[in-house]
């Protein structure tokens, strides 16, 4: 009876993975992506998970003035670039990828992104990125992606893509993770929500990880430095903020650090992407920013 036992069970279990295990497949493999980003986040800073931010919250506070809490009214690349971050953030966790490059070898920046995984990331900015881009058929290429939720398009069927009031919800996020604080001002007239930096720690960490990475912690092979923390110097460029993290730095280390982010935008963007182990939406993003 015990052996009898056991053989049923195993068909049953073997029964129910035949039966859900294709709908499944997609989830878990998004769960073990977003695992893996946790365990790359933890080896690349000590943050606690209360203060774990993601890359858009990460430029987007290198971009805020501390006392003034908003961003530069100069400057208009950040919007882009937060938009640049999302992709990377959905593609670091499993949940978009490029399609295959072909017989023909398409660059990074004509081919379109597929969707890998439809798992909610519980994030809501993500998630409504998410959605657009799986009800979009045919699919987009990353530079598409970027205008259409900028909002920077010509074709009015797009801009119900577009994502709205991004800097405002992302310092919401960073008020409600204790970083950031909200307040009124006046500017003559109209009034202004602003969000001062409320702790002084998170973002010092955050500048001393970016000036480490290209500074004492300093590896040639782009390949050996961890993704994300590629991805927010090179989005930081693009968003025009990642002077805000040198800034600090002597002449000397300015430089070197200057000199070193140029030698990351001179890589070769499609060669890196064909290596093992590469992210292929990083790599296209990248492109997208320096085309």
């Amino acid at each position: 009876m015990n052996r009898t036992d056991g053989l049923v069970r195993r068909v049953k279990a073997r029964d129910t993975e035949s039966n859900g295990g294709s709908s499944s497949s997609a989830a878990n493999h998004a769960d073990q992506e977003d695992n893996k980003v946790d365990k790359e986040d933890e080896m690349e800073d000590c943050d606690s998970k209360e203060t774990r931010l993601t890359l858009m919250e990460e430029v987007l506070l290198l971009g805020l003035k501390d006392k003034e809490g908003y961003t530069s009214f100069w400057n208009d690349c950040i919007s882009s670039g937060l938009r640049g971050c999302i992709l990377i953030e959905l593609g670091l966790r499993g949940r978009i990828e490029l399609e295959r490059a072909g017989m023909r070898r398409k660059g990074l920046c004509t081919r379109k992104i597929t969707l890998k995984s439809d798992t909610p990331t519980g994030d809501v900015l993500l998630d409504e990125a998410l959605k657009h881009i799986k009800e979009t058929y045919p699919p987009e290429t990353i530079q598409s992606w970027i205008e259409y939720l900028s909002g920077e398009t010509w074709n009015p069927l797009k801009i119900r893509y577009q994502l709205k009031n991004v800097r405002e919800r992302l310092a919401k996020n960073l008020v409600e993770k204790g970083v950031l604080t909200t307040e009124k001002q006046n500017f003559l007239l109209f009034d202004m929500t602003t969000h001062p930096l409320t702790d002084n720690v998170i973002k010092c960490r955050l500048v001393k990880k970016i000036q480490d990475a290209v500074l004492t912690k300093w590896v040639n092979d782009p390949q050996r430095i961890g993704k994300r923390m590629l991805a927010l110097i090179l989005l930081a460029h693009a968003s025009d903020v990642l002077e805000n993290a040198f800034a600090p730095l002597n002449d000397d280390d300015y430089e070197l650090a200057m000199r070193r982010v140029r030698e990351l935008l001179d890589l070769d963007f499609e060669a890196e992407s064909a290596k093992s182990n590469a992210n292929e939406v990083i790599w296209a993003v990248f492109a997208a920013f320096t085309k």
